[in-house]
């Protein structure tokens, strides 16, 4: 039989998706932060959901679990899985089916007695009959009306509750790509689920699927967001043994086209300035309440990013902006050289100096966040200048080390 028991914890659940898709290959007897009853477990439900995509690896150590999805096949989001197995009371799924039996058509309006007695009737007939209070009751249709599924209308001191109207959903295509490319995504996958088309219309060179375990922290950051509210952010560090607690005041979340890791740009009261937070390492977001600086604050970060080449806010020199500039040379048959530099050019600019030269100049808080992509540019570039001259002189040893490893130790020199 299928192992199918629901989760009330999902922070547990994403720490093994993690563990076993993001790092994997480790043995039973390497996760030491819980015991080999809780190991096991949890790899049963996984197996339970992502039973097609886990692998296994002999070795002298033991058995290795992993996930292995390859993304050339698989069009759909396979972690969405996990999101639609929570645990639920008896109660609980009593009270949601009756109250939609009761409030089946948006035309039927009721004040929550009236609710309460019909209630009351359905349950009647039942062998061991089950009450809920009015207070239950009150709180189950505000988180209702919270979710958009039940309206509310005040008619003097009484508040009536009907079943909002349905909406239109959009076309499959629309979803699938929505699912697969869009922050929260998972919300799509569950409108696909009710449409019932899976259409596959998509498929992704570059699939970051691993976004979908961090879909409830981003639905809670953007909720404060869209309140304008601050928040007080749950961390863990990279070995994930201590936690800590931030103040900050949720600004906008950026994504890497590179590396699809996702991150939160966040106002720090306690250092009084614009930083950076990886999703992946926030455990817990608790909502605070409504910042008046939000809209000065937003409006400061879309002035930084002019000079953001990916997520840093500070130099690493200390000084307030870094100058990095480099010449690029190709042949005639060439042309998507320069097509490329303009097209990833982001916060920088291209001067074409010559049919076969072009050069990039930018001024950017951090030019270690440029090295990878500068990297790509090796062989043709003829001449480069960073303001922080000892990260140009490591950049230069790197390219002399490797001249030396390939044994082209007297080469062209930068």
């Amino acid at each position: 039989m299928a192992y199918s028991e629901l989760i009330k914890n999902f922070n547990r659940i994403r720490d093994y998706m993690r563990e076993f898709y993001v790092y994997g290959f480790k043995s039973r007897e390497e996760y030491t932060g819980k015991s080999a009853r809780s190991y096991d477990d949890e790899r049963r439900r996984l197996e339970s959901w992502l039973g097609n995509y886990i692998q296994f690896r002999q070795t002298p150590d033991g058995k290795n679990v992993y996930l292995s999805i390859d993304s050339r096949v698989s069009k759909h989001n396979p972690l969405y899985k996990a999101w639609k197995a929570k645990s639920f009371t008896d109660g609980d799924i009593t009270l949601h089916f009756l109250l939609f039996d009761i409030l089946h058509d948006p035309s039927v309006r009721l004040t929550i007695s009236e609710i309460a007695k019909r209630l009351d009737e359905k349950l009647s007939g039942f062998t061991k009959p089950k009450t809920f209070d009015e207070s239950t009751l009150r709180k189950k249709l505000k988180e209702y009306c919270s979710e958009g599924i039940i309206t509310s209308e005040k008619s003097g001191r009484t508040v009536i509750y009907s079943r909002a109207e349905d909406a239109p959903l959009p076309g499959s295509d629309i979803l699938d790509y929505f699912s697969e490319a869009v922050p929260c995504g998972v919300v799509g996958s569950f409108l696909l689920d009710k449409t019932g088309e899976h259409s596959g219309a998509f498929a992704f060179k570059h699939h970051y699927i691993t976004g979908a375990m961090d879909s409830e922290v981003l639905f809670s950051l953007f909720s404060a967001m869209r309140e304008k509210c601050g928040v007080i952010l749950e961390t863990v560090g990279r070995q994930k043994d201590r936690s800590f607690e931030s103040r900050v005041i949720p600004l906008r979340v950026m994504m890497s086209v590179q590396s699809g890791r996702q991150y939160l740009m966040a106002y720090v009261p306690r250092f009084k300035r614009i930083s950076s937070f990886r999703i992946d390492h926030i455990v817990s977001v608790k909502l605070g309440s409504a910042e008046e600086s939000f809209d000065a604050l937003r409006k400061k970060l879309n002035g930084m990013q002019k000079h953001m080449w990916g997520v840093s806010t500070q130099s690493d020199s200390g000084s307030r902006l870094e100058h990095v500039e480099f010449t690029v040379c190709y042949s005639d048959k060439e042309r998507h050289i320069p097509k490329r530099l303009e097209r990833e050019k982001r916060c920088g600019t291209v001067e074409q100096i010559d049919k076969n030269h072009c050069r990039f100049t930018a001024d950017v808080f951090n030019i270690s966040e440029m090295i990878p992509w500068i990297r790509t540019f090796i062989c043709r570039i003829t001449e480069l200048s960073f303001s922080d001259k000892t990260l140009e002189e490591q950049f230069r040893n790197d390219l002399h080390e490797l001249y030396i490893r390939y044994g082209l130790e007297g080469g062209d020199s930068v």
